[in-house]
């Protein structure tokens, strides 16, 4: 039996990647009861396969659009590492404010849709074309009672960002190219745990599945 593996982290001590661990059967060569159990609901139109949860989703969390030959173009909803990791998964700890630790629990969630779509295994079987990456400021201190620190926290943010992210490609995607990216500063975003939120476009290429 093909087994799916999840990249998690066990207790958030340190900030390298921790080995995966064992999450549920491939979905592959299901029969439509099985397609029925799957966590997303799924819609075809066409050449695109819209994965959601829900009767009546706000969103998508992957939209998938068929290329001519056979490679799937992978969109990605927009998430974070705070409320958004939580939530998809599972996590007891929410975290906050912490970029090094948010970034990857923002791929983590996405690799975690793909196995759950029945796409594939891991992010390392992914090309990623382009991140979208989202800013918030920080919750405090407060930028008129004490204009040093709040500049400051700005600038710890934007580095720790800037850490994780290259980390991330380097370490758990070195054989994969690092996609464009353009990144902007908000002054907020729904989730009030975050320091950034992402959007990104992928492509499964079969021929490098073989």
């Amino acid at each position: 039996m093909c087994l799916f593996f999840a990249w998690r982290e066990i207790g958030y001590n340190g900030r390298t990647i921790q080995p995966f661990l064992p999450l549920r059967p491939a979905l592959t060569g299901m029969t439509h009861q099985q397609e029925d159990d799957m966590p997303f609901t799924v819609k075809k139109r066409g050449k695109l396969t819209y994965y959601y949860n829900g009767e009546h989703p706000t969103l998508s969390a992957l939209v998938t659009e068929e290329q001519c030959d056979g490679d799937l173009k992978i969109y990605f909803a927009g998430l974070t590492g705070g409320y958004s990791a939580k939530g998809v998964l599972g996590l007891d700890e929410l975290v906050t404010m912490d970029p090094e630790r948010e970034i990857p629990l923002g791929f983590k969630s996405w690799e975690f849709w793909l196995q759950e779509a029945g796409i594939c295994d891991s992010l390392k079987q992914v090309d990623f074309i382009e991140v979208h990456a989202f800013g918030c400021q920080p919750k405090s201190p407060s930028p008129l009672t004490d204009p040093a620190g709040y500049a400051a926290e700005q600038e710890r943010l934007r580095a720790a960002y800037a850490k994780a992210y290259r980390g991330f490609f380097r370490d758990y995607l070195p054989d994969n190219g690092v996609p464009s990216r353009f990144t902007v500063h908000l002054v907020d975003v729904p989730d009030k745990a975050a320091s950034y939120e992402f959007y990104s476009v992928a492509l499964y290429q079969k021929a490098l599945q073989e």
